[in-house]
């Protein structure tokens, strides 16, 4: 594949080589190849766009934090020099991180740099695109950008993507200075554009989603609601002990209040990061297979299109639901 790229410029009919570099220029990383790439982020991958810079993580700054049309956060890696293995490493630390963050965290960082909300902004880029349906953070790209990569880092791209499937490419850069002052840079990539995209898209798996509530008679949606939450997975018994008893006593149920009320309920949890799990708790509502949940449970979207709130009983379930609940206090 190739890894280098070299320039040649014209003078009067004659091939004459441009050896320059950043370096050599005075040109550094964060300065001026940050700016560059901010300015123009299609140089990297025409499905990306730039929504943090400089973004924090539990290992340090970010360089660029991305999102491509399909939703996936795609972490940009970015060395002024050429690209070593350690830089792979580093990435895939970034993207164990950013793989647990909340749709919340994610719009913040995208307000903050962008000054539009996450939709708005992928609606401005992706005009055609269909953003809500769009699982957002469902999966982690990593682009690692440089001016040349070493060979091992090269093998272990090929080997993950090959033999894994790990969206890992690699973007090799070029600057030249031409002899009237004028500056160029150019790219190739270890893989192609076309077959990233074809791969991200393979790899990706849909959840069927929807907000549509389940027409059950009572007595199966009693027995549905009943199998559904004596099962042990933490979210699902975080709904039956918190939203459940809450909504059934005080009604609604705000976002704000229900991140108190999973507080209060279990005080191991990282206050800091109590936002992903009420992502979690918001993709068990919204599955489509869990649609008996919703005819006794429902919401509303005020602030983000992603974004559930104001849970309440629906009207006339209060009764069942409350019928459940005392008769799974009482098997335990």
């Amino acid at each position: 594949m190739a890894t280098a790229i070299k320039t040649w410029q014209i003078i009067n009919g004659k091939l004459e080589p441009i050896d320059t570099s950043l370096a050599k220029e005075g040109r550094n990383e964060p300065q001026d190849l940050e700016s560059w790439i901010a300015s123009y982020p299609a140089i990297l991958a025409s499905d990306i766009v730039i929504v943090g810079r400089q973004v924090p993580t539990k290992s340090g700054p970010m360089d660029f934090l991305g999102i491509d049309k399909s939703g996936n956060l795609v972490v940009i890696e970015l060395k002024r020099d050429k690209l070593p293995r350690e830089a792979l490493a580093q990435a895939i630390d970034y993207a164990s991180d950013i793989a647990t963050w909340s749709l919340e965290r994610i719009g913040e960082i995208c307000v903050k740099y962008t000054t539009k909300s996450l939709e708005d902004f992928m609606s401005d880029i992706f005009t055609e695109a269909d953003i809500e349906n769009v699982n957002i953070n469902e999966s982690q790209r990593i682009l690692l950008v440089g001016f040349g990569l070493e060979s091992s880092l090269e093998r272990m791209v090929e080997w993950l993507t090959e033999r894994y499937e790990v969206s890992i490419n690699a973007v090799i850069l070029h600057y030249a200075k031409t002899s009237r002052g004028d500056e160029i840079l150019s790219k190739t990539s270890i893989i192609s554009e076309e077959v990233e995209q074809e791969r991200s898209q393979r790899r990706k798996f849909t959840i069927p989603m929807s907000d549509e509530p389940g027409n059950y008679d009572e007595e199966e949606l009693e027995r549905l609601l009943k199998e559904y939450l004596e099962k042990s997975q933490i979210t699902i018994q975080r709904i039956r002990h918190v939203i459940l008893p809450y909504c059934l006593k005080n009604g609604v149920l705000t976002r704000e209040k229900l991140k108190e009320e999973l507080l209060r309920y279990d005080d191991g949890l990282d206050s800091s990061k109590v936002g992903y799990h009420l992502t979690v708790i918001s993709s068990q509502l919204g599955m489509k297979k869990n649609d008996f949940l919703r005819q006794v449970v429902k919401y509303e979207y005020p602030n983000y299109y992603w974004e559930k709130d104001n849970y309440q009983i629906q009207d006339g379930y209060s009764e069942l639901v409350g019928r459940v609940l005392e008769k799974l206090k009482d098997k335990e």
